[in-house]
């Protein structure tokens, strides 16, 4: 079974991107995220053209996140994060499908920190925190995938200098991180490449980065650990950000033995 996640930046502007995409590469689920767009607006027939089905938690403007199922009609699970019943942006989704629970999540940027919004980023990671936590219990095989707004480590980043006051190398942002890898959670692409640099999902528009390969690691999977000893592949689709029109960000995928 194969699983993406990919930041698409705007699905409306890169529906035709994202259908060639599903066709050239046909994963069995996609987690999407920065929709930027409502349910009503998401290209639900390029979807089905290219032979999936779509859940979506959209907003008009900013965030929404979406999965795809290769073939079948997602099944949801939820459609946000517990915890704080009144925050109403869109960046959780579960979806139930082959014998996997996978969640599409979209972590706060932050950013500008400090200030109410590096406040809401650490708040919502600590409801993350809690529900993954009561995920893990349930011992089942579990994928939680998509934007994370953190760079992990040093060696997750081109070069740490113009980034340092940036919310997603912070401390607090990188010590929530750590706390859900050791509640039990795979990083699945950084434990197929143990000692790779350069391992990057995201490359800026700005300064020019993406020719200069100045990139860093913020798409994320983390699976459970009855997934782990399956784990036999992940990568990064780092063409698909070298395309003419494309998200700043490249889909990340991994492969699991059913």
């Amino acid at each position: 079974m194969k699983i993406a996640t990919w930041n698409i930046n705007s699905v409306r502007r890169r529906s035709a991107l994202l259908e060639h995409w599903l066709q050239a590469t046909q994963p069995d689920i996609v987690c999407l995220q920065e929709l930027k767009a409502t349910e009503a607006e998401f290209p639900f027939d390029a979807c089905e053209r290219a032979g999936y089905g779509a859940a979506v938690v959209g907003q008009k403007t900013w965030n929404g996140v979406a999965v795809l199922t290769r073939d079948a009609e997602p099944r949801v699970v939820r459609r946000t994060l517990p915890g704080d019943a009144k925050d109403k942006q869109a960046r959780y989704l579960e979806v139930a499908h082959a014998g996997v629970l996978v969640a599409s999540l979209y972590l706060p940027n932050g950013n500008p920190q400090p200030g109410p919004k590096f406040d809401y980023k650490l708040a919502w990671f600590e409801r993350l925190l809690r529900h993954a936590q009561s995920l893990l219990q349930t011992g089942e095989p579990i994928v939680l995938a998509g934007d994370y707004n953190v760079v992990p480590t040093d060696r997750d980043i081109y070069d740490t200098r113009s980034w340092l006051d940036d919310a997603l190398l912070q401390p607090e942002s990188r010590d929530a991180y750590a706390r859900l890898l050791a509640q039990g959670w795979t990083d699945a692409l950084r434990h197929k490449h143990p000692k790779d640099f350069g391992l990057y999902t995201f490359w800026d528009y700005k300064r020019n980065r993406w020719p200069r390969d100045a990139g860093l690691r913020i798409d994320h999977m983390l699976v459970s650990a009855p997934l782990r000893p399956k784990l036999r592949a992940a990568s990064v689709h780092k063409p698909m950000r070298g395309v003419e029109g494309a998200s700043d960000h490249a889909p990340v995928w991994l492969e699991i033995a059913v």
